[in-house]
């Protein structure tokens, strides 16, 4: 129920992963269970005992208990074995409900989304730059609409609300073309507990690039390896680090801030720049721009990124070897085998630019590094939306190994 207006409507790899029998460790134990098949998918209690070293006393008891909270559901058993047939338990999709809030430094929105984080309803809004009020004003109207629309029983197990946002704005006025005066309003803003305000619901915050590596750690393919680096390719580049199948944030939530990695200059000569200043969608605009281009609707969809494709195409190859430059510098102090590349962009730009990206790093020196696996990210321009939303299931529902490290 909320707070400002109480009559209202606001109100893996699993390898070492063991769950315990003890009497006071059910509540891990039932994270450990549906941990286990939001990775696999639809599991039956014998391969869950298995996996877990529970024993399948116990692991009957749990998935009784959490299809009786309506967490799991029953498919149709399978036959053809010795003895009774196995019945697989999968997540039931509206065992619960998030919300995910991406600030943006183009949008806002606000996503719904289900247990399997399917997303249910959203609300999006452009503007110029972000600022705390207007971003609390929005928070609360698409509150409101989407809390409408929901049954009393769906709006009864909505878990939280997570937010993702880029840390310290102020910092990046001139890079926003925003007034400093604007900007510092950030200085002592408190989105999260502003919020809190709003909704009586758990509300977490994380940085948005954090936030979209966590979406491909608890959405992503069933194949995702314990150890990655990811780009986030925004209105800034942002990436994130995972370690042993966890996110890896750092103290002060900034761990993988690769924009601010230093790429060589252009031409020789020339001042050295951040990764933020070739392989980001605000320097892609900015192109655009000086091409005569009309880019007010740029942060609607993807898809506008593509109306030039000449001014495109010389994006991605800057774009690719800043990124081949940052990888080479990361995987001299963290031997990553895999680093992802996903961001506000279309399928094919991801592909084009993955494909530059292993090109360039074809040709960079990398005497005594491993040259690490690169691959698209599999979540697309949702993640930091669904990486907020992330944030109050893990924080629930998933064992620690996959919810988010702070060190």
């Amino acid at each position: 129920m909320p707070k400002e207006n109480p009559s209202s409507i606001l109100g893996t790899s699993d390898t070492g992963i063991r769950g315990s029998n003890q009497a006071g460790m059910r509540a891990h134990n039932e994270r450990l269970v549906l941990s286990l098949i939001r990775r696999h998918g639809a599991t039956a209690k014998a391969d869950i005992a298995r996996a877990t070293g529970l024993s399948a006393q116990t692991v009957s008891v749990i998935m009784r208990a959490l299809e009786a909270d309506e967490l799991l559901m029953r498919g149709e058993p399978v036959r053809g074995r010795v003895g009774q047939p196995s019945i697989p338990m999968s997540l039931a999709p509206d065992g619960a409900f998030f919300f995910g809030l991406k600030v943006g430094r183009r949008s806002l929105e606000l996503v719904l989304t289900d247990f399997l984080g399917k997303v249910r309803a959203r609300v999006r809004q452009t503007h110029d730059y972000p600022m705390p009020e207007a971003t609390v004003r929005f928070t609360r109207n698409a509150l409101t609409r989407m809390l409408t629309a929901m049954t009393p029983r769906d709006r009864d197990r909505v878990a939280g609300l997570g937010i993702a946002m880029p840390f310290s704005l102020w910092d990046w006025a001139d890079n926003l073309s925003a007034p400093h005066e604007d900007m510092a309003a950030w200085r002592n803003a408190d989105l999260g507990r502003s919020i809190s305000r709003v909704i009586d619901i758990p509300v977490l915050v994380q940085n948005d690039a954090t936030a979209a590596c966590g979406a491909e750690l608890v959405f992503g393919r069933d194949e995702t390896p314990v150890d990655f680096l990811h780009f986030y390719i925004g209105y800034f580049i942002g990436g994130g680090v995972v370690l042993n199948g966890s996110l890896y944030s750092g103290p002060g939530g900034n761990a993988g801030a690769v924009g601010s990695m230093p790429v060589p200059a252009q031409e020789p000569g020339g001042r050295d720049r951040q990764l933020i200043d070739v392989a980001s969608l605000g320097g892609l605009e900015e192109r655009l721009v000086a091409a005569g281009l009309d880019t007010s609707e740029l942060w609607d969809t993807p898809e506008q990124l593509e109306m030039q494709p000449d001014v495109l195409s010389d994006w991605i190859e800057d774009a690719a070897a800043g990124i081949a430059h940052a990888i080479a510098s990361a995987v001299s102090v963290i031997d990553f085998g895999t680093v992802m590349i996903d961001g506000w962009i279309t399928q094919d730009m991801r592909r084009r630019l993955v494909e530059a990206t292993k090109a360039h790093l074809e040709k960079r020196n990398m005497a005594g590094l491993a040259t690490p696996d690169v691959r698209e990210g599999s979540i697309g321009a949702d993640a930091r939306a669904l990486g907020a939303a992330s944030l109050p299931l893990s924080e629930r529902y998933l064992v620690e190994r996959l919810a988010f490290q702070s060190a």
